[in-house]
């Protein structure tokens, strides 16, 4: 039975350019797992979008003397680009600065206001007096109290991972001006997360099938008990407010509004189909699946504080899996856009053919540990596993086939030996399926790479190139089963490999479900080129 599946995926700031760690952190595993349920035939609404609320972008606007709009735009375009470079099967890439999201946003917080879920409090906050203005989380640095990080923001440390609360920092400064910040009394609107507390403890009692490092996260949360936050701010960027209580110059903050996104994009995604209720097929049936796919930085905001979001505003469904992955690290270091480390997306896709990228980083998912990638290690895996084993593989049996038949020929007198090939990829395809439910994506590609070498290992040991001239009848049934084979394998390797993909849909005919099925004798077989191109190591070694 098709089964509605929400792929959630985080929204990046439009404040800069994103690198390798976020492409394999986030967007590359939200985009497989797609293209797969699609395959296995559930039906996929896959959204996200830029977020141009988040205060990197002010930051990078303040020091460019521009608008923020004009980095939003900048970074924006060259996301919407990559995604198409990559192949990505969006169902919708937005922004969260339409009038739809701000209406969406604004319907959110009355339905939560009226609810009992929000309040208003007087609170301090750090004012920067030399820059004449209150100072939004991300415009303060200092010192992590948990991890004693010195260059913690805000709201969040990179090097641990907490939330933060910016009057916990340690040395506190300014990043407009440098200055100390002082404290200053403040009114704004708080979300009472803590009204939730015990009700997100019961729902995490069945979610044992979640990725230990998330479940142990979040859980660790809830012992402590969740803190009430302030949702607005002394701001002019972001979401006006629906009630005028607090007067001028306050807006919504950004980390209420951008997860409020996957239900706007969602209505967004509907109002264009034409059918203004669509998105309830997702939002409001219990049939649905949610996978959110983010870094493990975003676990309290998508596993806590989105969840208490969606039931103080209603009933909406809430995440059935928040696979988050962990960092990808560059050289040692943590890639990091604000930091600099690590190759942009950009800086890869010169390097490297989209496929290529793709494979060498899903063979590198960081689902249960950060994981390490150099351009070496890229260059490797596309050479030694993805042309070597798959590309290679493709490219001869295509070869003989087309050399000495033309077509595929019929398979006669199958041995024990062919069948059990065949049962062997099937298998295989079998077990790749059952690790993409659990949303074990590297695992899934390795074991799908294992079937492609159960192949040739089989090549190997029939020898149909010696067979031509011996026995040319065994010869063709031998290239036929492994054509069969490949036939099989592809279904498991199309979700991370989109382009080659489409290639071998022209010869083999499109995929139709998760499943094997034969390549029909008298299938025209052209002659081939190779899938992929060898990457030459010793030429960008230099970068």
């Amino acid at each position: 039975m098709s089964v509605p599946v929400l792929v959630a995926v985080a929204w990046p700031y439009a404040s800069g350019s994103r690198h390798l760690g976020h492409l394999a952190g986030a967007y590359l595993p939200a985009d497989v797992f797609a293209r797969q349920q699609r395959i296995v035939g559930n039906e996929v609404l896959m959204v996200s979008g830029s977020d141009v609320h988040g205060t990197p972008i002010t930051v990078r606007a303040d020091a460019e003397g521009v608008t923020p709009s004009v980095i939003v735009d900048r970074y924006h375009n060259e996301f919407v680009r990559q995604w198409e470079e990559l192949g990505f099967s969006w169902d919708l890439f937005t922004t969260t600065g339409t009038e739809n999201h701000a209406r969406v946003t604004q319907e959110m917080f009355l339905a939560q206001l009226q609810n009992g879920h929000i309040d208003r409090r007087v609170s301090e906050q750090y004012y920067d007096a030399t820059a004449d203005r209150f100072l939004p989380d991300r415009y303060i640095e200092g010192t992590c109290p948990h991890c004693g990080y010195t260059e913690a923001r805000g709201d969040q440390c990179d090097d641990c991972g907490q939330t933060l609360d910016a009057l916990d920092l340690g040395d506190p400064r300014s990043k407009i001006s440098g200055a100390v910040p002082e404290r200053r009394e403040t009114e704004h609107f708080y979300f009472r997360y803590s009204d939730f507390t015990e009700q997100l403890a019961e729902i995490y009692k069945d979610k044992s099938h979640w990725r230990p490092h998330v479940l142990n996260f979040v859980l660790g949360y809830i012992r402590e008990g969740l803190l009430d936050r302030a949702i607005t701010r002394d701001i002019e960027w972001g979401i006006e407010l629906p009630v005028d209580d607090l007067g001028p110059g306050k807006r919504i903050y950004v980390w209420y509004d951008a997860v409020i996104g996957y239900l706007s994009a969602s209505k967004e995604w509907s109002a264009q189909q034409g059918d203004d209720e669509a998105w309830r097929h997702w939002w409001e049936n219990d049939d649905s699946r949610h996978v959110y796919f983010i870094g493990k930085d975003n676990i309290p905001f998508h596993c806590l504080f989105w969840p208490a979001q969606l039931i103080g505003a209603g009933n909406l469904h809430l995440p059935d899996d928040v696979p988050a992955n962990q960092y990808v690290t560059f050289k040692g270091g943590k890639a990091s856009a604000s930091r600099g480390v690590g190759l942009t997306i950009d800086e890869g896709l010169a390097l490297f053919e989209p496929d290529g990228l793709r494979y060498a980083l899903a063979a590198n998912f960081p689902e249960q540990a950060d994981t390490e990638v150099s351009i070496e290690s890229i260059a490797r895996r596309i050479n030694e596993e993805l042309v070597a084993t798959w590309g290679n593989l493709v490219n001869r049996v295509l070869s003989m086939l087309h050399n000495n038949h033309g077509v595929q020929p019929p398979s006669e007198d199958r041995t024990a030996e062919d069948q059990a090939l065949l049962d062997t990829v099937e298998e295989t395809l079998a077990v790749c399926g059952q690790l993409f439910e659990r949303v074990e994506l590297r695992g899934a590609l390795r074991t799908a790479m294992a079937g492609a070498q159960a192949i040739n290992t089989y090549l190997n040991a029939t020898e149909p190139w010696k067979l031509a001239k011996s026995d040319a009848q065994r010869s063709a049934t031998v290239l036929a089963t492994a054509l069969d084979a490949i036939n099989c394998i592809r279904v498991g390797l199309a979700p991370f490999l989109p382009f080659s993909s489409a290639r071998l849909d022209e010869i083999l005919g499109p995929l139709d479900g998760w499943s094997t099925r034969p390549v029909p004798p008298g299938t025209e077989i052209p002659k081939p080129t190779p899938l992929f191109t060898k990457v030459d190591i010793d030429a960008i070694q230099v970068s």
